[in-house]
């Protein structure tokens, strides 16, 4: 499982970092990203979905 994040749509709102810090990281602009290559550790997936579903830009995508 992977999160990608589509920086043309995020706005900066960060609700996904507070939900998946181990996956993604905000930029001192307020733009979010990934850590590394997106990989969500194993016992995070949960987060992960809860961060990509709840994006209200749609800017976090995730691909199983």
């Amino acid at each position: 499982m992977r999160l990608n994040i589509d920086a043309t749509k995020c706005q900066g709102y960060g609700a996904c970092v507070d939900l998946c810090p181990s996956v993604l990281d905000m930029d001192d602009w307020g733009y979010v990203s990934t850590i590394g290559d997106g990989i969500v550790p194993p016992g995070e997936e949960k987060a992960a979905r809860k961060a990509a579903r709840l994006c209200p830009e749609e800017a976090v995508q995730l691909t199983e």
